[in-house]
């Protein structure tokens, strides 16, 4: 047993961390201080952030791109900086990111725009059973709309891409692969290159969940070769409302835009418009301008601690975790070693409905998820209705893992 006085190394300096999140100092109850615990629902944000979002509100809100004043230059050349600096952490230009709402928009303007055009009834979208709603859900909408084939690629028994299977589904000839790069619910994390080039060689576009992955580990777009890719900034201490779409520029050149209205036109008369330049073809109306700002502090954020270290933290903090759990009596946690994850954890407990052990660990200030996590065709599969999910991020102490554990034993004990 590894004991609390006995924490692995870290790769980061986690207390001076943690100084730059001002709710972590927050108390949940009176005297019971949080333990956050759900960061792959979302992520906490530094006070830089904060402190971005509030400036640009303060002293240089307008709205972009249809001004010459002050004010609408500053905020047009803050929201075109924030773009820039997602571009350049992925290895884009900003002409290949599209702003969206959030990933899961991300990903309908895929399957609403470039999805209608390019496939047609009986075509193949090859899928994995460790899928987000919002990597299926949009497909099954198509489905719907254009009789397109759904298939899945099974996981192994330790929660693992089966890659025997993934080839023999592409032997049937999938016009689109739509793949996590890392699941939400077993931490999975999946080797996304050798998906994309085997797909690739089978003749299919490629569209990649990265909503788990690019927070906390590096994503490069051009080694990974990836058609598209879907992410948000919340998930990587970044603000609500905004995420993005990578997409090659060539293709993003020959898809119609998703929606319709100011700022994706060049010209319009009265029953014709003329689309604007990318990658602004496919953000229409006013954009979430402060968010681009915050995204683009949040990413200076990560970029100054580093994405490896994060991610050396984040495994170290699953192999703890798991390791502290699976000695509790009736646990049982899912998914891969600890090697082959990212900072997830969800595990059942025997004879404990998951919502009351998240209801007993939220009275010891400890924050996790509980239910389906957005994954309901992964837990049928399993034979689960729910679970109870921990996850991690760089603010992440070994203590709170302790604390987390001692939680579960608790819960445990009240329903002996």
């Amino acid at each position: 047993m590894t004991h609390a006085n006995m924490h692995p190394a870290s790769a980061l300096d986690v207390q001076k961390i943690r100084g730059d999140f001002p709710i972590l100092k927050r108390e949940v109850h009176p005297g019971v201080p949080l333990i956050y615990l759900d960061s792959a629902a979302s992520a906490q944000r530094p006070h830089a952030v904060i402190d971005a979002i509030s400036d640009y509100y303060r002293l240089h809100h307008a709205n972009i791109h249809r001004a010459v004043h002050t004010l609408a230059e500053e905020a047009t050349a803050m929201y075109e900086a924030g773009r820039a600096k997602v571009a350049v952490f992925i290895g884009a230009n900003p002409q290949e990111i599209v702003f969206t709402k959030n990933a899961t928009e991300a990903i309908n303007l895929v399957a609403q725009s470039w999805a209608r055009v390019n496939l047609a009834a009986g075509d193949m979208i090859l899928l994995s059973e460790m899928e987000h709603h919002s990597n299926l859900v949009p497909w099954q909408i198509l489905a719907q709309a254009k009789d397109v084939r759904l298939e899945f690629v099974p996981l192994t028994d330790s929660g693992e891409l089966d890659f025997e299977q993934y080839e023999r589904l592409l032997a049937r000839g999938p016009k689109l692969v739509a793949m996590t790069q890392m699941s939400n619910v077993l931490g999975t994390i999946v080797p996304i290159a050798d998906v994309i080039r085997s797909a690739h060689n089978a003749g299919a576009v490629v569209l990649v969940d990265a909503a788990q992955s690019v927070p906390h580990l590096p994503v490069d777009v051009r080694a990974l070769d990836a058609d598209f890719i879907a992410f948000s900034a919340h998930k990587m201490c970044g603000p609500t409302g905004i995420g993005a779409l990578y997409g090659k520029i060539d293709i993003l050149r020959n898809m119609p835009p998703f929606l319709g209205g100011g700022d994706m036109i060049r010209k319009v008369d009265w029953r014709s418009f003329e689309p604007n330049d990318l990658p602004y073809t496919f953000e229409a109306g006013t954009p979430a301008i402060a968010e681009a700002v915050g995204w683009g502090c949040a990413i200076d954020y990560l970029n100054g601690i580093g994405l490896p270290a994060i991610h050396q933290h984040e495994q170290a903090l699953a192999a703890y975790a798991m390791d502290q759990l699976m000695e509790i009596p009736g646990v049982k946690v899912l998914g891969p070693a600890a090697e082959k994850r990212g900072g997830v954890v969800a595990f059942t407990t025997e004879g404990i409905h998951p919502h009351d052990v998240a209801q007993i660990l939220d009275s010891y200030g400890i924050a996790v998820r509980a239910g389906h996590h957005c994954a309901m065709p992964l837990h049928t599969k399993l034979g689960l209705s729910a679970t109870t999910r921990a996850s991690f991020y760089l603010y992440t102490t070994f203590a709170e893992i302790d604390a987390l554990a001692a939680g579960v034993r608790k819960a445990r004990a009240m329903f002996a």
